[in-house]
């Protein structure tokens, strides 16, 4: 992962060459020159280039070799000073508006105990006398280390009378205060939903947790946010994206209200990531995009392609299915969202239209049902489909060639792997962890491997997600030689997954994703070569600057200055 990548990836003259000829000529509106370029070429080999050349559209003209002449005539120029150039990231699997309103409320993602949680929770209310309901998210009872799901009798007493929601940090539950199941008119006597499941003490009352459908229960008495506290949460979204060198993102579950939210900003003028759609149910896809997937709005920032869908809740809550029970309670094996008519049904009236279904499937269950719904839909709806397979988290070994048929896309998160390491061994145990976050099972496979963050769920930093997909460790360097190694990819692979693959996951490989001409100059300027880094480097690596569409969309504090010609 240092020289020898370097080395491998050579600067190829003819391919300079072949680009200069495929951009229009001498006239350009900018120029990045003094680069330490990287990007991918069209059979997905990695390239080196000298200079990025701009044109009026903010699309790329040409890429320059160190000795290539430059245009004379420039609206702009910016010296790179050797610094690395890269495609701007694209995160394949988010929840835009969730990452919003997260940076916004009471985030509880870093506390390592319940008593730290109890501290953050008094003093977020204590500072915020109104609104009368306190959300909130990212409690975790495994990295606390409770060994049981939290209770409202653990919160009670900080709020007394004021309801407190608290999701979990994967969103596939939520604890809700005594105060908030009262106002949802929450009983020992409500049953559990279809897909979802009341957590209960000995008596059958409701502790406080809510997991998956079940979480709809208290939502429903939630009050909804000001139009202007959406707004907000968009804009913050956007700037922890741009942040973190992340220039398009895929929007895993967009509401009706979340569609508006982004085309009041588009419309404004302040959509400034690039947003591909997923909605969040066919009657909310059939709403926004009708009868196929909506143009690119807003210069290319905001396109409905598709549907997202729930096949099974999450492993932390116990509600992936999975195929034998969990390892650490005997009695359960996760709920099943969907029958097997009811999934091939919401997937073919997705199909019908042309639109792509992305379903979330974690347990080996839940992916084998899904891959059994393509095997027999693959056959009414050719074509290129794209079916995107969301997590794809526990598989059974059997099932992994299965992926390779009918052109899947494993949409896959790296943290999750080090993030969920001593959880998955306890819910699974060791002899059912041969399909577990099996990148390179799927690459191996000829499988297209689009790498995101599920951000809130985890950070959407790609950066130790890069490092964690390279090493199959985490921050701490555990386990010393990765956690089922076998599974480790290239820096190359993880970098195109979150590139190139990203973008053809979502039918966007024409315009991002690379800077081959044509395509949109999104690029990042590093502050290192994460292509000669370390791991504990690529980890702490950064943009400087977040470019988009040629124009400057953020810029670190004392970050490059641009010259004009």
């Amino acid at each position: 992962m240092t020289s020898g990548l370097v080395s491998r990836t050579r600067r190829v003259r003819s391919f300079a060459l072949a680009l200069a000829l495929l951009a229009s000529p001498a006239l350009a509106d900018g120029l990045i020159d003094n680069a330490n370029g990287y990007t991918f070429d069209g059979k997905g080999q990695l390239v080196r280039f000298n200079a990025l050349l701009i044109d009026d559209q903010g699309k790329v003209a040409r890429l320059l070799d160190r000795d290539d002449k430059r245009p004379e005539k420039l609206d702009f120029r910016l010296d790179a000073k050797g610094r690395t150039v890269v495609p701007g990231l694209i995160d394949a699997h988010g929840h835009v508006m969730a990452l919003g309103e997260a940076a916004l409320s009471l985030d509880l993602s870093g506390t390592n105990s319940l008593a730290e949680a109890q501290a953050a929770l008094r003093a977020y209310a204590a500072d915020r006398p109104t609104p009368p309901w306190i959300r909130g998210r990212g409690w975790n009872q495994e990295r606390w280390g409770l060994g049981r799901f939290p209770t409202a009798a653990d919160i009670d007493a900080i709020t007394p009378g004021r309801p407190v929601v608290l999701d979990r940090v994967d969103g596939h539950a939520l604890l809700a205060n005594s105060a908030a199941m009262a106002a949802a008119g929450i009983t020992a006597a409500t049953k559990d939903p279809a897909g979802g499941r009341i957590e209960r003490d000995a008596r059958g009352k409701p502790t406080g947790v809510f997991v998956d459908a079940a979480q709809d229960l208290i939502r429903k008495a939630v009050p909804p946010m000001l139009p202007r506290d959406r707004d907000a949460a968009l804009a913050k979204a956007q700037e922890i994206l741009l942040g973190f060198g992340i220039t398009a993102i895929a929007d895993m579950g967009t509401s009706g209200d979340d569609w508006l939210v982004m085309r009041r900003a588009g419309d404004a003028g302040r959509l400034r990531v690039r947003i591909i759609s997923y909605a969040g149910g066919i009657p909310t896809l059939l709403a926004v995009a009708g009868t196929g997937p909506t143009p690119w709005l807003y210069d290319g920032r905001l396109r409905m392609i598709g549907v997202k869908l729930y096949d099974d809740g999450a492993l932390g809550s116990r509600g992936a299915w999975l195929k034998a029970p969990y390892a650490d309670a005997p009695g359960q094996t996760g709920l099943s969202f969907l029958d097997d008519t009811k999934l091939r049904n919401l997937m073919s009236r997705a199909a019908m239209d042309g639109f792509q279904t992305a379903v979330h499937a974690i347990g080996d269950a839940a992916n084998a049902q899904l891959l059994d719904a393509i095997d027999e839909l693959a056959a009414t709806y050719k074509g290129d489909r794209r079916w995107r397979i969301e997590h794809a988290q526990i598989v059974d070994p059997a099932d992994l060639p299965r992926f390779a048929k009918h052109g899947i896309v494993a949409s896959m998160q790296p943290v999750h792997q080090t993030s969920d390491r001593l959880m998955a061994e306890a819910r699974l145990g060791p002899a059912r962890l041969g399909g577990a976050y099996a990148w390179k099972a799927m690459l191996d496979n000829k499988v297209p491997l689009a790498f995101g963050s599920d951000t809130p769920v985890e950070s959407p930093n790609p950066f130790p997600a890069l490092a964690a997909a390279v090493s199959r460790q985490d921050a701490a360097g555990q386990p010393p030689g990765g956690w089922q190694p076998q599974q480790i990819v290239s820096l190359a692979e993880a970098f195109r997954a979150f590139t190139a693959t990203a973008a053809y996951a979502g039918f966007a490989e024409d315009r991002i994703g690379s800077l081959a001409p044509g395509h949109m100059a999104d690029f990042l300027i590093l502050d290192r070569d994460i292509f000669t880094a370390g791991i504990a480097d690529l980890r702490a690596a950064r943009p400087l600057e977040t470019w988009i569409g040629g124009k400057r969309a953020w810029t670190a504090p004392h970050g490059g200055q641009t010259s004009s010609n």
